[in-house]
């Protein structure tokens, strides 16, 4: 794996060096864009809109509009805005991780200790372990400061980047339909369907299985073999009696955790 951000966390006037690893990756089919007509590739290219020709990486530089005009910035810049947080992931709180509302974790990243750390890192993960604790701080990665909740995962530390609020929605910009209020009947239905829907979360229990299925198209059709059309099955739709709908789910879902 190759490291996206090198520096340190600190908690106090420990000083712990760490490499940042993204921690996820994803399991979606890659994909090319094809040209309808004859399937070549389609290809983008970097174009100078004045002259219309292609740029180069090496000729591109990174600038603000700022009152029509471009300011242009270079890496000094982004380092000198902020230099400590472009190097130091500086842990200034420690909170329970239930505290953080999920809407605000971004992703996850694992830090691997330099070789002359691996006594304070194993501390810090050791103790935030034992306390059921989070660091909280905050740090620049890809000239963008965000905040990041660091916590054990397995033998390692996790880095979680997390939301500032400010880029969370205003929420209140979704309509609600008034008088939706649901009976006592329908709550107390609906709580025996969670009850019978409730279980220990085993992550390893789900997979990605969409792309294995869109793979074993993509085999079908490349040996000249017209897959098979499978009718939508509607599980979900809207009815007019919620409590017809819930004792019907109470029932399935009854069935489906004694099956399991």
């Amino acid at each position: 794996m190759r490291s996206l951000w090198t520096g340190n966390i600190g908690f106090g006037l420990v000083t712990i060096p760490v490499k940042l690893y993204s921690a996820v990756e994803d399991s979606r089919l890659d994909l090319d864009m094809l040209d309808k007509k004859d399937h070549a590739n389609i290809r983008f290219m970097r174009v100078n809109e004045h002259t219309g020709k292609e740029v180069g990486w090496d000729n591109i530089v990174k600038g603000y509009d700022y009152n029509g005009k471009y300011v242009v910035l270079t890496d000094k810049d982004f380092e000198q805005a902020s230099p400590e947080k472009n190097k130091t992931i500086d842990i200034f709180q420690f909170t329970a991780i239930a505290e953080i509302d999920s809407i605000y974790f971004e992703a996850p990243y694992f830090a691997e200790p330099d070789k002359n750390a691996a006594k304070p890192y194993r501390l810090l993960r050791d103790v935030l372990e034992k306390t059921g604790t989070c660091g909280i701080g905050s740090f620049v990665l890809r000239n963008k400061e965000t905040l990041a909740a660091i916590k054990p995962y397995e033998d390692l530390l996790l880095v979680n980047r997390i939301r500032f609020q400010q880029e969370i929605r205003d929420h209140k910009a979704i309509k609600m339909p008034a008088n939706t209020a649901p009976k006592p009947a329908e709550i107390k239905m609906a709580t025996e369907l969670i009850k019978s829907m409730t279980s220990a979360f085993d992550i390893s229990a789900y997979k990605d299985t969409y792309a294995e299925e869109l793979m074993k198209i993509i085999k079908a059709k490349a040996k000249g073999v017209k897959p098979k059309l499978s009718p939508l099955k509607v599980v979900h739709k809207q009815g007019a009696d919620l409590m017809e709908q819930l004792k019907a789910s109470l029932g399935t879902g009854t069935k489906k955790k004694k099956a399991s």
